[in-house]
This record gives structure tokens, sequence and C-alpha cells, in this order.
């Protein structure tokens, strides 16, 4: 044995604590701490929403509803009397024109805004109020539409402007005549009628529609 030298265990005891803290300080300088699992907790709520059908678009895609249409018929008998020699003659040109026209009448959605519908979407029922009805055709077929007689006296001036005249009158007291024969309170009920089912069809179960009254606008202004 030789005196002053380290016993063999002692020394590898130190190589091996060595290499530990080694070990040890590259670890604490290059590893990352270990990543354990996130625990869910134990309740939670999640909002879920759900985007309702656009009530005001889909019925304003309809445009304008044409719900009620009248076929007019109508004899217009028309004469420019003249007179001759100072008054002591009378003379006429007259037409006798046999009309017929097509009245249409609706209400254009296009008129809706968003105050005019109310929807409840824990009921599904929707209540929206329809703009009001109003005239939106009028026009004599010219088909159908045509000159029965026309009469001019020896004495008289034919009037060329005549027949344009007569179907300018037929056309007005037609217009006249659908109205007064309830051609915009049909036209209202039917678009109430529409527009329900549209609506109804897009899910809602209770649907209650309303129709403005019309305005005292003269219609046949308008079809003009």
């Amino acid at each position: 044995m030789i005196s002053g030298s380290k016993p063999a265990p002692l020394v590898a005891l130190a190589g091996m604590l060595g290499a530990g803290l080694l070990i040890g300080g590259l670890c604490v300088r290059s590893c990352r701490a270990p990543q354990f699992p996130v625990i869910p907790p134990l309740s939670s709520s999640v909002t879920v929403l759900r985007v309702a059908p656009n009530v005001l678009v889909a019925v304003q895609d309809l445009a304008r509803l044409e719900s009620a249409a009248f076929h007019m018929e109508r004899v217009i008998d028309l004469t420019d009397k003249q007179s001759r020699l100072f008054g002591l003659i009378e003379t006429e040109d007259a037409i006798l024109l046999v009309a017929v026209a097509d009245v249409s009448a609706g209400v254009d959605l296009q008129k809706l805004n968003k105050d005019d519908i109310h929807v409840d979407e824990a009921k599904k029922s929707v209540t929206l109020t329809l703009p009001a009805p109003e005239l939106f055709h009028a026009e004599l077929d010219n088909a159908r539409t045509y000159v029965h007689t026309r009469r001019t006296g020896a004495l008289a001036n034919r009037q060329e402007n005549l027949e344009t005249r007569a179907r300018q009158e037929a056309e007005r007291t037609l217009v006249e005549a659908a109205l007064q024969a309830g051609l915009l309170q049909r036209a209202s009920v039917n678009a109430k009628h529409a527009v329900g089912a549209l609506v109804r069809g897009l899910g809602y179960e209770s649907v209650e529609v309303g129709v403005r009254e019309a305005t005292a606008t003269s219609d046949a202004e308008k079809a003009r």
C-alpha cells in the first residue's frame, strides 16, 4: 500500500457526485418544467347565439306584391257638338268606343321598415303592418278595345283626336269603377294572406298581419 493515496471507493464516489452536479446544472439551464394537463372545472356555461331569419328582408324580397286584378269593360259614347251658321244648325262628330282594360292593385313591400315588424323569438310570433294598398297598373287592352261606330255630320269638322279622348275617358272611368268595386280592399285581404303564409314558412307559429289604410291620394292619377 502506498501511503497518502485515496481509497478507490472514495474516488469512485467523488466522480459520481461530480457527474450528477454537472448533469443537474445542465438541466437547470436547458430543461423545461414538466407540462401537466389542465384539469377542467367541474361546471361551465356556454352561450349559444342563434340568428333568427331576417323577416324584414324576406318579406321585402317579394317587392311589389300584385294581389288583385279586375278585368273591366265599358262602352264610351263621346260626342263633340258643333254649331254652324251662327248657331242655326247643330251638328256633331261622335264616336262609340268599346273599351276593355285590366286594372291591378297590390302592396309595395319595399316601403316596409323595421318599425312595421315585431318579432318574439321566444314565442315564435310575428306581428307586422303592411303598407297601404295602391293601384299598380291600369291600361286599355288594345287587342280588344275597338271603335264600334264613328259618326261625323255633313257640316261637322272631324276631330282627329276624338278617339284618343275617348280612350282616355275610358281608362279614367274604368279605374274609378274598379276602385268603387273594391279593388283595393281585395288587394289588402289577399296581401295579408300571402305575406302571412310566407312568414309562417320561415318557422313562426303565430303570425298577425295588418294593412294600413289607403290614403286619399288619387290612385287613378298614380296609374297614369
